[in-house]
């Protein structure tokens, strides 16, 4: 009954995004998502996931909504969270889960929150890492642009509870762009997480039209500030192929995110959440070659590590790309050739 009922579940998610071509394969061991669920999901029959410990997954969404909190992997709708979740591991969400921008590419729901901050949010949060008993958290935010501060206060408190509760985590932050002030920046810069990261999410061309209320250059400047006040922290940052990009544009926007001084870099495939207008439909679903194409690509430009496959998300394995800078590619098994 489990099985049936995730399967019927990835359906739905999948359905939403509107996939009609694209593929991926998740390597490790478990049973396999069949090309009949694939294809009644309306995947093409190579885009496949293995099932994971479904009675995790309870155990995981009764754990998080026990604790009163919101996760990226379900107000994002990401395609991963059977995998992450079935693990035991997920991404969280913290400032509510109302975002006062409406970006045409995200699942997240847009509207007002009115200034309202819930101050005991950083202890539930500590709660939940306990009981998950996490060695890497990692946190992120919907954006705030309501609040005085954008917010930057929340990740600052967040992170000393965790630093005083869980003394050994490593902590990721995946922060917004904070309306590009420098004072936001620092005080999450001093709040001492391991990594920063901040998405780029698209080439310059497609701000305006599908993230109007964001800009690229102040993007960029968010990157290299964190860079220039502390050159030991490890930065991040992802986007996301689909949108009708050239491959010129995925260079110039690899190249610029690597000036900033970025570390880390994501690229995943755009799936659309939904059907509706206010997202904008894939253009494309590249295949799997040209990722591995662009994971050479930014290695060359100097990333110390890169995740690129169709179903890669910022967060997605986080820790194992942490991993693999810290200790070297020999930790985690991996070569980057």
């Amino acid at each position: 009954m489990l099985i049936r009922n995730f399967r019927k579940k990835l359906k739905r998610i999948f359905r939403n995004h509107q996939i009609n071509n694209g593929s991926f394969m998740v390597n490790q061991t478990g049973p396999v998502l069949t090309n009949r669920v694939a294809s009644a999901a309306g995947l093409p029959a190579w885009f496949k996931q293995r099932l994971p410990d479904v009675r995790r997954l309870h155990s995981m969404r009764s754990l998080i909504h026990g604790n009163c909190l919101h996760t990226v992997c379900e107000s994002a709708r990401c395609p991963n969270m059977g995998e992450c979740w079935g693990q035991g591991v997920a991404t969280l969400m913290i400032l509510g889960e109302v975002c006062t921008r409406g970006c045409r590419f995200c699942a997240v729901s847009s509207g007002h929150p009115q200034g309202v901050v819930d101050e005991a949010e950083p202890m539930r949060v500590a709660d939940a890492v306990e009981q998950m008993g996490l060695r890497y958290a990692v946190i992120t935010s919907v954006t705030r642009d309501d609040l005085s501060d954008q917010g930057a206060s929340q990740f600052a408190r967040t992170v000393k509870v965790l630093r005083q509760r869980v003394p050994d985590l490593k902590i990721e932050l995946l922060i917004p762009d904070f309306a590009g002030r420098e004072d936001c920046l620092q005080m999450v810069i001093d709040a001492g997480a391991d990594v920063l990261g901040h998405n780029m999410e698209m080439p310059a061309s497609f701000y305006a039209r599908i993230r109007p209320q964001a800009d690229y250059q102040r993007s960029l400047k968010v990157l290299r500030f964190i860079k220039e006040k502390d050159a030991q922290v490890l930065t991040k940052s992802g986007f996301m192929l689909g949108f009708g990009e050239s491959d010129s544009e995925v260079f110039e926007l690899m190249r610029d995110v690597r000036e900033t001084g970025c570390d880390l870099l994501t690229i995943g495939q755009y799936l659309a959440p939904s059907k509706s207008e206010r997202h904008v439909p894939v253009r494309e679903f590249v295949p799997p070659f040209r990722f591995e194409e662009y994971r050479r690509q930014a290695l060359r430009l100097g990333f110390k590590h890169v995740f690129s496959a169709p179903l890669v998300r910022s967060s997605f394995i986080a820790e194992h790309a942490y991993r693999s800078v810290v200790d070297g590619p020999e930790a985690t098994g991996e070569y980057d050739g």
